[in-house]
């Protein structure tokens, strides 16, 4: 028997190896290991010595008690700080003298010092901090009842039964289906990622598929993700991923060290973790960002093979990290900020510089903003903040830049980012920039000189947004983050932030009486319109200049496609709209690609500027549901679609999955020529009842994430 598994001699506090897992009977001879036929269950005379005959960890009563049913898992999960029942079936019914406890284990090296091996007594013993109780006693059956703390570490342990005898303690054989999963508990009041509403706790942790907002803040655009945390294997690759981070056990119970490990852990910037991040759009040497359904996949193939996956940009690091995170029981969920900035100097200043014609100045430009950002929130208490800073934090595992040495940002309290204390853990400095920064426009003469001669205070987070509770509507949360531009409450803030290191734009410039606006529609041309309007008592002439672009979300030009001066007279007190001349565009921009426009003027002594960033809009698929909706009952799910354009597709990856209905399924096209039409039906047996969803997505080269999505509903009796 292993070291692990067979007896020690001693009291409890002695520590029990287990550095070797396989079965040696040889390890303890000292010790006679249990013999079930020394006594016949029948009979016990007095002194008969007890042993333990059967365990049974009782799922079918715990987990719906724990909400942890949908774990597709052979072993038990739960819940900490909520208590949780074992039967023990003993060789005879126990007497008073009798003395056992049950043992919980974990990680390699146990010890009761450091809360990796816990003793449940249940009598007048005391034993670890996990208390314990006899619920019941019928002949030799006993049910337990244990409840850990509220504290717990998470993770997988090992259960033993260990009863005391005149020699030390005789325990029960290693039974690898006496494991159980023990994680975060949000009904848990003691537990520090306890939420009290129940429709909260069903979409922020029970909810396994949701909705990811993307585009831009006037054409917000989605698209589902299948979280999948309670898929078969998840909740091991989970752990697996703080293995692999070598975390330390002991340390895995504290949920903002958790938080903080994970989201360095999800990018493989500097510590080979999940996910592989290309923002370059060559994905030869991997699958593209954009043709992923979801985070089960990703999770399964980094633990199975220990490889970083390739790709990720920020929406796929935010759904598995909501994966990983709602698989072990924290509440969260996606956030996207749009107009997101990234501040490359750290302050609150995000300088575009141009140069003297107007062009933009691609090369001296560090900073950039993304058309969105998505990053997640979780729901924890923090107990090393003032207090009312607890509750939703950002974190953010997209790889940005570094805090104490990794690429990860936070867990930052939402209401310090709100009032401006920027001198709380964990980067609320960083996230407060990407929500607040003013966007500074410079231009550039030829000695490299910048002067400044606009600032727009408005344009970055102009919305922040997540999925509402119960349904897959947008939230609008930017009052989470930010008082209204302005007002008094937004004054302090950014003074307070001014405060605490985070430098803030104060140029002096004279108003200006002469705006510019954009107005762009798209049909198979690009129809371009720019408005000036002059607020003076004269006539003036504006040289202006015009650049489009194919830009990716983040802001990094894919590609140029207009470049033109013109000149606009603009009469007093009036508005002059100048008509572009109508562009074709290629139409298999597809998503994560926008059009980017950017108009720059200068009349006598005064320069302005507009961006419009337009969202590239693609076709759609079509997906049918048939058959019976209830539980493991064959359903027929098809995909179509009809390439709609003058010019072939090809290398065309589609995807479906739908948890808890469909695992991740794929088909490969070499080619769908021009209106053409291809169809796609797979048989599946639901798993979960409930409102269920299935995702499908199709990928190429010339086009990109194309999606949809169908709900159903599962029943087990004719009800949803």
């Amino acid at each position: 028997m292993s070291k692990e598994t067979n007896n020690y001699k001693g009291r409890y506090s002695e520590p029990v190896p287990t550095s070797n897992l396989q079965n040696d009977e040889n390890d303890f001879p000292e010790f006679e290991p249990f013999d079930e036929d020394a006594t016949p269950r029948s009979f016990a005379p007095v002194g008969a010595a007890l042993s333990v005959q059967h365990v049974d960890m009782c799922q079918q009563l715990n987990k719906p008690n724990h909400y942890t049913t949908a774990y597709d898992i052979q072993n038990l999960v739960v819940r900490r700080g909520q208590e949780f029942v074992v039967r023990v079936t003993f060789s005879r019914p126990l007497a008073e003298a009798d003395d056992f406890q049950l043992e919980f284990l974990i990680g390699s090296n146990p010890s009761p010092s450091k809360g990796t091996l816990v003793a449940v007594t249940f009598g007048s013993r005391h034993g670890g901090p996990w208390s314990g109780q006899i619920v019941e006693a019928q002949g030799e059956s006993v049910l337990l009842g244990i409840t850990p703390t509220a504290d717990a570490i998470v993770g997988k342990f090992r259960t033993y039964v260990a009863i005391v005898t005149s020699g030390g303690m005789q325990r029960t054989s290693r039974d690898a289906n006496t494991d159980l999963y023990l994680l975060f508990n949000a009904w848990c009041p003691q537990d520090a990622v306890f939420l009290a509403d129940e429709a909260a706790r069903r979409e922020y942790v029970m909810s396994d598929y949701g909705v990811i907002f993307q585009g831009t803040v006037s054409a917000m655009s989605q698209r589902n993700w299948m979280y999948g945390q309670f898929e078969r294997g998840v909740l091991d690759a989970c752990i697996y991923i703080l293995d692999a981070s070598r975390m330390p056990i002991y340390n895995r119970g504290n949920i903002i060290q958790l938080v903080r490990k994970g989201s360095a852990m999800i990018n493989s910037q500097d510590d080979n973790g999940v996910l592989v991040g290309n923002w370059s759009d060559d994905y030869s040497m991997g699958m593209p960002p954009t043709s992923w359904t979801g985070s089960v996949k990703i999770l399964l193939q980094y633990a199975n093979t220990g490889v970083s996956i390739c790709f990720a940009q920020c929406w796929v690091f935010a759904g598995v990290f909501n994966t990983f995170l709602r698989c072990l029981g924290i509440p969260s969920r996606v956030i996207t900020n749009f107009n997101s900035a990234h501040d490359n100097t750290g302050n609150l200043k995000t300088d575009l510089i141009f140069k003297t014609d107007g062009t933009p100045d691609r090369r001296n430009t560090r900073d950039s903003i993304w058309n969105y950002h998505c990053w997640n929130e979780v729901f924890i208490v923090r107990p090393d903040l003032p207090a009312g800073l607890s509750g939703w934090q950002v974190v953010d595992a997209t790889p940005q830049e570094t805090s104490d040495g990794h690429f990860r940002c936070g867990p930052a309290s939402v209401t310090a980012i709100k009032e401006g204390l920027l001198c709380h853990p964990f980067d609320s400095g960083f996230v407060f920039a990407e929500v607040n920064s003013d966007v500074v426009f410079h231009k550039r003469d030829r000695y490299g000189t910048l002067s400044p001669y606009r600032v727009d205070k408005t344009h970055v987070g102009q919305g922040i947004y997540t999925q509402a509770v119960g349904s897959p509507a947008p939230m609008d949360i930017t009052h989470t983050y930010k008082y209204p531009e302005g007002s008094a409450d937004d004054n302090r803030t950014m003074a307070r932030a001014e405060e605490y290191g985070c430098e803030r734009d104060h140029s002096e410039l004279p108003d200006t009486q002469l705006t510019v606006t954009i107005t762009v529609s798209l049909g198979h041309d690009v129809n371009l319109a720019v408005d000036f309007q002059n607020q003076t008592e004269h006539s003036t002439t504006v040289q202006a200049h015009l650049a489009g672009s194919v830009v990716f979300y983040t802001g990094v030009i894919s590609k140029s496609f207009r470049d033109q001066n013109f000149t606009v007279t603009v009469a007093a007190n009036q508005s002059e709209r100048h008509q572009i001349p109508a562009q074709e565009y290629m139409p298999h921009l597809g998503s994560q690609l926008s059009l980017q426009f950017i108009v720059t003027g200068q009349a006598d002594d005064q320069s302005v500027s507009a961006i419009k960033v337009i969202e590239m809009q693609t076709p759609s698929l079509t997906l049918m549901v048939s058959g019976q909706p209830q539980v493991q009952q064959e359903m027929i799910v098809t995909v179509s679609f009809t390439n709609p354009f003058n010019f072939p597709l090809q290398g065309v990856h589609l995807a479906m999955e739908g948890a808890g209905l469909v695992t991740h399924r794929t088909r490969y096209y070499s080619v769908i020529e021009p209106l053409s039409s291809i169809s796609w039906k797979e048989s599946f047996f639901p798993r979960l009842d409930g409102p269920r969803c299935i995702v499908a997505v199709l990928d190429s080269i010339s086009l990109r994430q194309v999606t949809s999505s169908v709900l159903i509903c599962i029943v087990h009796t004719g009800y949803c």
